[in-house]
């Protein structure tokens, strides 16, 4: 790049995010649990609507996303003028960045906390300010005794990735209420469907004028390979977001299998409950490896061992029988591994290697 060409500040910051390997050289039998995706994929409701809207692929989306949004809002008890979709919930974060945030203005968020945050704010300009958490959970107090005059956007997951954590809404609403004026609090809610009569945030959002929620089609209801998500807030800040989102942002695909999704709850009960399951027996079969984890809420186990060495060994071993999990040193880590939450196979399989790995290196 020349001298005289040169991207908005802040651009060249940006480290490239790299998703989940999907495959290991030199080896065919391979499961993948570093994308925390669902092991059961889409529901079949969400997979015939795909099919029916490939008849009209010469034919423009609407612009409104209007049925989605009421199907959303029917779910959830929401108003659906106050529901925004865009491609992931990533979109959503960005959009954000771009309205509210610029030079001199300030992004928090906590110190194992989403990627996107921290790319979002650098894209827009804005200084990405990281606060320390407690034993791998949001620390209130620390956002707080974080934000200045110049702090725009505060960014927590609930629960968050990759840690699994999260805190109650009483904790939630104590950060809302305590942030200075100009700051809004934005509840990332990708792992939400995971916590049972969990509403992301919701109730509270109703309650106040500075929260965003954000939710994602592409956990519990399997459709990450078509990156939808959704926001909710005060009206105010969702017209903001609708003025920079792209008229056709969303293909008619993406909103027939969003909105058939969405309306299959059994679907998303069966997820959770398998989920639930395979989870607590996954972290306790780790543990008696010596592999501890903290309780998780998602649909993932971060896996903490003794040292960044021992998680990289321990990676290179699962690789090379063909489990993939996802190193974490970039999130500040390095001891620990993510691994998603398979169907009953893949667990099994994974435990059993890492039990393996384990005895090989105590021996």
């Amino acid at each position: 790049m020349t001298q005289t060409i040169t991207p908005q500040p802040g651009i060249l910051e940006i480290a490239l995010y790299e998703g989940g390997q999907s495959k290991v050289d030199g080896v065919s039998d391979v499961v993948k649990l570093s994308s925390n995706e669902n092991p059961y994929g889409a529901g079949e409701a969400a997979i015939d609507a795909f099919r029916r809207a490939s008849y009209e692929l010469h034919r423009y989306p609407n612009t409104d996303h209007a049925a989605l949004r009421e199907a959303i809002g029917a779910q959830h008890g929401l108003d659906p003028a106050r529901i925004i979709c865009g491609v992931g919930s990533d979109e959503i974060i960005h959009f954000l960045c771009q309205a509210y945030a610029g030079p001199g203005d300030e992004v928090l968020f906590t110190e194992h906390g989403f990627g996107m945050y921290r790319i979002s704010a650098l894209a827009a300009g804005a200084t990405p300010v990281e606060v320390k958490e407690r034993e791998r959970v949001t620390d209130v107090d620390a956002l707080l005794a974080g934000c200045t005059e110049n702090t725009k956007l505060v960014f927590i997951a609930n629960p968050n990735n990759p840690t699994g954590t999260m805190i109650g809404g009483n904790e939630v609403a104590r950060l809302a209420d305590g942030l200075p004026p100009q700051a809004i609090l934005v509840l990332d809610g990708a792992y939400a469907e995971y916590v049972e009569g969990f509403d992301g945030g919701a109730a509270l959002l109703e309650q106040r004028e500075n929260v965003v929620m954000t939710r994602t089609f592409s956990k519990i209801y399997g459709l990450g390979g078509l990156r939808i998500g959704w926001g909710y807030g005060p009206k105010a800040i969702i017209d903001v977001l609708n003025r920079i989102r792209g008229p056709f942002n969303l293909s008619n695909a993406q909103l027939a299998a969003a909105e058939a999704a969405v309306k299959d709850q059994a679907h998303v009960t069966r997820s959770r409950t398998e989920n639930t399951r395979m989870r607590s027996w996954l972290a306790e079969a780790l543990a008696e490896h010596g592999v501890p984890s903290d309780t998780s809420c998602a649909n993932f186990i971060l896996a903490r061992f003794a040292s960044a060495e021992e998680a990289e060994a321990c990676d290179s071993f699962l690789k090379g029988r063909g489990l993939i999990v996802r190193r974490v040193a970039s999130y500040k880590l390095p001891h620990c591994l993510r691994i998603t939450v398979g169907d009953e196979s893949s667990c099994r399989r994974v435990a059993h290697a890492i039990g393996q790995f384990k005895a090989g290196a105590d021996a």
